[in-house]
């Protein structure tokens, strides 16, 4: 993997800098920050999800530097300008899970040399977001979750479950759920080497999950059973017999969206092109898998007890995906949930979407 410096000064927004991190749990992490480190400034750590990178946070960061926080948003473990992780399907992914995941945000701010922060996760960076809170509360003092609900630590003894992907693929329609294949052999390839390229690819993906394209009408599921699983579009619950690349290749948008120019979607698709989606791909890899169960299920039990925020496109089915998570999040998984907020005119890419409405939230929130 190309030792890449900095991003060019170019693509950023006004008050945005890139730099990079030596020492940071055995990696070299590119980070991009806003505002100036200092004892009177509240410093915000800012957590992406898949498939994104520090940059998500672009249209945010300043509005935050602006209100009076230092602002900082790493690319994190497998993507990006960070190095030091391995992308090798076939080489162990334990440095991808949640609890190591949480080491590097505190490798990060011990690297920075800052003793506290609020954190923010979006997507796959919200259960980040919430181990970090949930075990190092002295650390990660508050914590706004966004588009993806905590539920709480898995159980001691988990209830027995028929096998979802059989009853999947056994349905008229026969289907398969986008987490178990995206920890497959083949999700990399299909992606990177999709046949309308990486460019293509990304558009169609990043549009399907947006409120522009019309379908994404979320509503709650009753259960976690195939019938109710296919009630999701087929960027989450796929046909069997596509892969990503095809799923979302037909709602290719005919013009650029409005939040998202033909200049940021190249910073992603030329940054992805270069670094494959691997890394990403094994944060799934480490969920899906049994082998990692146990060490998450020695928090059994524990809630997370400092402020905590939710943050939604009011068109993202993301807040639904998992039935029940969202309300479970608010009755026991967050004993001190302010509030939840799903915002129109937003899909699954919130804070891309609607910048100026998440980042008077999170001021709101961080400042009380």
């Amino acid at each position: 993997m190309d030792d890449l410096g900095p991003l060019d000064p170019a693509v950023l927004p006004e008050g945005v800098r890139s730099r990079l991190v030596d020492g940071v749990n055995g990696l070299r992490m590119h980070v991009l920050e806003a505002g100036t480190a200092s004892a009177e400034r509240p410093t915000l750590l800012l957590l992406h999800g898949f498939p994104e990178l520090a940059y998500s946070w672009r249209k945010v960061m300043p509005l935050l530097a602006a209100a009076g926080f230092y602002v900082i948003a790493p690319d994190q473990r497998g993507y990006g300008r960070t190095t030091g992780w391995v992308a090798d399907y076939n080489a162990d992914i334990a440095p991808f899970r949640f609890f190591n995941l949480v080491r590097d945000a505190m490798g990060l701010l011990a690297a920075l040399g800052i003793p506290r922060v609020g954190v923010v996760g979006h997507d796959f960076g919200s259960p980040v977001a919430a181990w970090c809170a949930l075990l190092r509360p002295d650390i990660f003092t508050s914590v706004a979750l966004m588009s993806a609900p905590f539920a709480g630590p898995p159980a001691l003894r988990s209830a027995p479950s028929d096998d979802i992907h059989a009853a999947l693929a056994a349905l008229a329609r026969p289907r398969k759920h986008y987490q178990w294949y995206y920890s497959g052999p083949t999700a990399d390839r299909d992606m990177c080497a999709a046949p309308q390229g990486m460019r293509d690819f990304l558009r169609a993906y990043y549009h399907m999950k947006s409120a522009d394209w019309p379908e994404n009408r979320p509503a709650k599921l009753a259960s976690w059973t195939a019938p109710e699983l296919a009630k999701l579009p087929t960027y989450y619950i796929m046909d069997l017999d596509q892969d990503m690349a095809q799923t979302v290749a037909p709602y290719m948008p005919k013009a650029p969206c409005g939040w998202l120019t033909d200049d940021e979607l190249s910073v992603y698709a030329g940054e992805f092109s270069r670094t494959g989606l691997q890394g990403g791909l094994n944060w799934y890899r480490c969920s899906t898998a049994t082998r990692f169960v146990p060490e998450l299920q020695l928090m059994a039990g524990r809630t997370i007890d400092v402020p905590s925020l939710f943050i939604a496109g009011r068109q993202d089915w993301g807040v639904y995906q998992i039935p029940g998570a969202f309300e479970r999040m608010q009755d026991f998984a967050c004993t001190q949930m302010r509030s939840c907020h799903l915002l129109e005119g937003a899909g699954h890419w919130v804070q891309q979407e609607q910048p100026d409405q998440v980042a008077g939230l999170l001021c709101d929130f961080f400042f009380k």
